[in-house]
């Protein structure tokens, strides 16, 4: 997790932007994760990605709108290459046939990185507006920890096991899940 910024010298609007890209990043590695490993039915690990993605896709809108309310369409000095896997979940997670169970402590270590992030961003943070952002984002996240905690606490024994490989029959249809051959 990391990034090019000086945060000392963040604005509110660039601390906005930051985060917005944050969720951008986030949501476009679960995405892809989702897309590698093809989902078979609606409870497997890429469904679980995908709906990970959705959560931080929506959660950079209602960042990206906020920003936009305040500072309007005023060019951004924050970009997606000042960041680098600040709450994205690692590039190595996903396993063909991973369980969703394994899936979800993808999403967890994640969210508890940006929880951290957040955290140690605050001790260089020197504007109270970025400051008291810095301090919503981060309560945010704690609260996705418990979310994605909660979902834990509810899988099914079923989700703890990690899939069977595919009969060799299957073949995947336009949606990414298997189905026999005809």
């Amino acid at each position: 997790m990391s990034t090019r910024l000086d945060y000392s010298r963040l604005t509110l609007m660039d601390a906005l932007d930051l985060a917005t890209l944050i969720e951008v990043e986030a949501a476009r590695r679960y995405a892809q994760f989702a897309e590698q490993l093809g989902s078979r039915s609606d409870d497997d690990a890429a469904s679980v990605f995908q709906s990970m993605a959705v959560n931080e896709n929506k959660h950079g809108e209602q960042i990206a709108e906020r920003r936009l309310a305040l500072f309007g369409d005023r060019r951004p000095n924050v970009r997606l290459d000042d960041i680098f896997d600040v709450e994205a979940p690692d590039v190595g997670a996903p396993a063909q046939n991973m369980s969703p169970l394994r899936a979800y402590w993808v999403a967890l270590a994640a969210e508890k990185k940006a929880f951290a992030f957040y955290d140690q961003a605050l001790r260089h943070v020197t504007q109270p507006e970025v400051k008291a952002l810095f301090e919503e984002l981060r309560e945010e996240e704690a609260e996705h920890v418990e979310m994605v905690e909660a979902m834990i606490a509810k899988l099914p024994p079923s989700a703890r096991l990690d899939l069977e490989d595919e009969d060799e029959d299957a073949v995947p249809n336009s949606e990414g899940r298997f189905h026999p051959r005809s």
